[in-house]
């Protein structure tokens, strides 16, 4: 199959690597020039939960027309690049592509669909891989538990079940789902109740839940995550929310979250879409969210320290370039 992967940061680089070692043509897209060159020359290295690999059959552009023809796109930027991602592609995909979008928060679906029409649209999970990009061509995970996709307009399809296949031959625990709304919002309240505090005190998801002031933040704001999802009437699966993010968090008890990573590099972050989306929801329905509001605001607060760093390096351009796909922030 010929995949093109939007976003080639730690994620991206990890589905790139095991879906070209099984006979598909892949193309990572991304402008981070350095890790281009690294794949280009050396290989797309791969370390940690599924060994020491690298792969060297990966094609790779900083152009998104490059991949025109391709049979399905995986956007796998922040979710700040999903619209770009989408606008871009817009231009280039047919009536047949599949447009597969892995972030997370909430809303990427809705992103794409400004763009093209949702028949084709395909929302993807990623749970438990504690990705983080250790340099040039070399990205690691801790862990690797499972990828679940389903159809953005629900049901169980030939193609789903087809494009589950691929990823399952890859070496990936995949796994088609009707309701794929369920499970987004459940990776949701674990985005939220580890993301925002873990950039906030700085620390991983195991001393988070160690320091008891600090996972009284996390479960804070996963409770009121929660009940954002309750008001929409989504069926989760569990009904001890606090329990559901304390075994989360024990298989990933060394990782930090992208969002932490952004904060550590001073990058702008996907707080938007995560503890922010909970403060919009609140909003929304006239609830108030002050758990995720004060999380928020204090990353959204460190943000505004990089963006006026920014306006006065030389590489600021370059880090804008990097927003707008996703670049080596995922």
């Amino acid at each position: 199959m010929k995949i093109a992967i939007i976003g080639a940061g730690a994620m991206g680089s990890i589905y790139a690597s095991f879906l070209a070692q099984n006979n598909n043509e892949v193309l990572a897209i991304d402008l981070w020039e350095e890790h281009l060159e690294a794949i280009k020359k050396d290989g797309l290295r791969v370390s940690g939960f599924s060994g020491d690999n690298v792969v060297k059959n990966i094609n790779v552009s900083n152009n998104i027309e490059d991949a025109k023809g391709y049979e399905l796109f995986i956007i796998a930027t922040k979710a700040s690049g999903v619209g770009s991602a989408a606008s871009n592609l817009s231009k280039i995909i047919s009536k047949n592509s599949l447009i597969l979008t892995i972030q997370n928060g909430l809303g990427a679906g809705e992103r794409i669909a400004t763009f093209m029409p949702t028949d084709n649209i395909l929302l993807g999970v990623a749970q438990g891989f504690g990705a983080a990009m250790v340099g040039p061509g070399h990205a690691h995970h801790n862990n690797m538990s499972m990828i679940r996709i389903g159809e953005m307009n629900g049901g169980i399809t030939q193609r789903l079940e087809k494009l589950v296949k691929v990823w399952s031959d890859a070496g990936f625990n995949a796994k088609a789902f009707e309701d794929i709304e369920q499970l987004i919002w459940e990776k949701f309240i674990c985005n939220v109740a580890y993301s925002g505090p873990c950039s906030v005190f700085r620390k991983t998801l195991g001393e988070v839940m160690g320091n008891k002031q600090m996972f009284e933040v996390a479960k804070g704001c996963a409770l009121e995550a929660r009940k954002m999802g309750d008001i929409k009437n989504v069926n989760f699966t569990f009904d001890d929310t606090i329990k559901y993010i304390t075994e989360f968090g024990k298989k990933l008890l060394d990782s930090k979250p992208s969002m932490l990573q952004d904060v550590e590099a001073k990058r702008l972050s996907e707080i938007d879409a995560i503890n922010g989306m909970v403060v919009t929801l609140g909003e929304e329905n006239s609830i108030e969210t002050p758990f995720n509001l004060a999380v928020s605001s204090i990353i959204k607060a460190y943000e505004e320290d990089y963006k006026y760093c920014l306006l006065y390096t030389s590489d600021a351009a370059d880090e804008e370039d990097s927003v707008d796909l996703g670049g080596r922030r995922i």
